[in-house]
């Protein structure tokens, strides 16, 4: 009956752990992207790290319940032990050494994934600027005159750059087959470049609460084939019904707060990132007058 119970306990404890990472299947342990193998492969590297003091406090753990549980007459019991000098230098040293090595790892990872940071391509990177709504996204393609609402495309193998900013409160931009997070915040520019090593479609989120509609804040990220098949997704969205998307627009577009499907529009007013950002540099600056006015 016991070994019974002992088998039945494994098969779900197997069961359990199946399903866990079953999860991750589809996003960071299965990258599609340079930057996201670079992350799982520090991800897996740390761990395996840390497994080295985790594991031996778990074995010990219950070893030590076993051996000397109440029921054990041959445990030795040694109630004046207090110290040993071999215990202390494993205990000490072991844990130092692994930190002072994450912390090089992390350092030198932290600076070669900087998400600014140009990727090394012979290929001319696609910008994409984006921009974070209630609830949906805004994607600008300021090379091909176009736009788009919750669907973006670019050639696998190309770098994409984007530029990333937010209407409301702040967001974060998160495609996590292609790896790095990026925020977007109003009155603000940040910046993220990524590459997708294989063409498919991606699934991009908001990593980062942000109101009633946040669990509906998702896109498309299409790895087209080649730039070819990239230019005929662009033609498609030049033959959309709805044409100029100007600042007016904009405004209108933002207050649809339920709109979630994709979106093409098939012309863009210029410079509109710059004027999404910049109406909230000229509220900060009518702000601080105001302020100092009044305070005078």
């Amino acid at each position: 009956m016991k070994l019974n119970i002992q088998k039945k306990t494994k098969l779900i404890s197997l069961i359990i752990i199946i399903f866990l990472f079953s999860g991750c299947d589809g996003a960071l342990l299965n990258p599609k992207g340079q930057i996201a193998i670079e992350q799982r492969s520090l991800i897996f590297t740390a761990f395996c790290l840390m497994m080295i003091v985790v594991l031996p406090a778990i074995f010990m753990t219950i070893f030590f319940t076993y051996r000397y549980r109440d029921s054990n007459i041959k445990g030795k019991y040694s109630p004046n032990w207090d110290h040993s000098n071999k215990i202390e230098t494993a205990v000490w040293i072991i844990p130092i050494l692994i930190i002072g090595f994450l912390g090089m790892l992390t350092w030198k990872s932290t600076h070669a994934l900087e998400p600014r940071n140009p990727l090394n391509s012979p290929l001319h990177p696609i910008d994409i600027e984006v921009v974070s709504l209630d609830w949906k996204w805004l994607f600008i393609y300021p090379q091909q005159g176009i736009a788009t609402i919750n669907q973006i495309a670019f050639p696998a193998h190309y770098p994409v750059r984007f530029k990333i900013t937010s209407h409301t409160v702040m967001n974060s931009f998160f495609i996590p087959t292609l790896g790095s997070q990026m925020y977007a915040m109003a009155g603000m520019q940040t910046q993220l470049n990524l590459i997708a090593n294989e063409e498919g479609i991606f699934h991009g989120i908001s990593s980062n609460y942000s109101g009633n509609g946040f669990s509906n804040m998702k896109f498309q990220a299409i790895a087209t084939h080649d730039f070819a098949e990239f230019n005929q997704w662009v033609m498609k969205a030049k033959k959309s019904s709805k044409t100029l998307l100007t600042m007016d627009d904009f405004y209108h577009l933002a207050a649809l707060k339920n709109s979630y499907s994709p979106e093409f529009f098939s012309c863009v007013e210029p410079k509109l990132f710059k004027k999404i950002i910049h109406q909230f540099q000229m509220k900060q600056k009518v702000n601080t007058k105001i302020f100092n006015h009044m305070k005078n």
